[in-house]
């Protein structure tokens, strides 16, 4: 399948793996490579260092290209530039702060550029700052969130910008996919569904409550602090709303927060834990190597897509 984000990187289809902190690291993003999509680090909670080494990993996976997130809130982002720079990945996504200081320096590393981003108006200050495309996240993904939803954002966004736009937030399927493609998007980016992969080496308890979970299951804490994250609900989410509801502060729900992703990530405490997953759970139901699990997107890709096409009685 060839759209502007599959030539643009020199993938054969048009799906990144989307960054999770603590979860998305050399093994997952070199197995969506070498299966045809493209992988990214998620540089999330960790350092310059340990960045590099995966990088380094992933080159000994895959010769194909692949890309690291960057936290732009994170105290270690500009080290993290300066490694990914040297290292000379493919791309980078940015997000969670103004990406636009970066921009010289990966460009002269010949790191192209996807920012994340919530609105039309960041969409065309980063097309005027020179990003190659822009990622599109809709409030129905996982982890850190915004208030509109994937939809609505490709709708407002598509026709305003020049650059690629690769839609993600809710897409779990193939008929994720091919919605988004008809919709104009040059690709998708999806997280939640390589958490169920035999390559992705979060915690078997975090696989395991997803598989339990239905559609209805997630919560999204923090509006009241302006970091909004989703995840599954659960004893955390339940006190963090609690105490959002009476009117706690921004510094006492930060505090509590702190480090929840990584207890479950990590450490497989799903209770007390922050789970950050979509809602587009009922389509996750079974774990599967990477392998096998984009050649089922692809089918059922090109299935939603033919199946549209005879709408037109073609």
């Amino acid at each position: 399948m060839e759209t502007e984000l599959t030539k643009l990187l020199r993938i054969e289809y048009p799906i990144i793996q989307g960054a999770m902190a603590y979860i998305s690291e050399s093994t997952l993003a070199g197995a969506v490579a070498n299966a045809g999509g493209t992988g990214v680090i998620g540089s999330g909670g960790r350092g310059a260092d340990w960045v590099r080494r995966e990088i380094r990993k992933t080159k000994e996976i895959t010769d194909k290209p692949f890309g690291v997130n960057v936290m732009l809130k994170d105290p270690e982002s500009d080290s993290i530039v300066a490694a990914v720079c040297e290292e000379k990945v493919a791309f980078v996504t940015l997000g969670a702060g103004n990406p636009a200081p970066y921009f010289e320096a990966l460009k002269e590393a010949g790191i192209l550029i996807f920012p994340v981003v919530p609105s039309v108006r960041l969409a065309r200050r980063v097309e005027e700052s020179g990003a190659d495309g822009v990622i599109v996240e809709g409030m129905e993904s996982g982890g850190h969130i915004g208030s509109i939803s994937t939809m609505a954002l490709l709708t407002n966004i598509i026709p305003q910008v020049g650059i690629p736009v690769i839609a993600a937030g809710g897409i779990a399927d193939g008929r994720g996919i091919a919605a988004a493609l008809l919709m104009g998007a040059a690709g998708v980016q999806m997280g939640s569904r390589f958490l169920l992969t035999d390559e992705c080496q979060v915690h078997p308890n975090v696989k395991d409550r997803i598989l339990e979970a239905t559609d209805t299951d997630t919560d999204a804490t923090g509006y009241s602090t302006g970091i909004v994250v989703r995840g599954l609900r659960n004893s955390f989410t339940k006190q963090f709303l609690e105490l959002e509801r009476t009117g706690a502060s921004a510094d006492v729900l930060n505090a509590l927060a702190a480090g929840r992703n990584r207890l479950s990530a990590i450490e497989g405490d799903t209770d007390n834990g922050s789970v950050q997953v979509g809602q587009s759970l009922n389509a996750l139901t079974e774990i599967e190597c990477v392998q096998m699990l984009i050649r089922e997107l692809m089918d059922e890709t090109v299935a939603s897509i033919q199946q549209a096409n005879e709408l037109l009685g073609s």
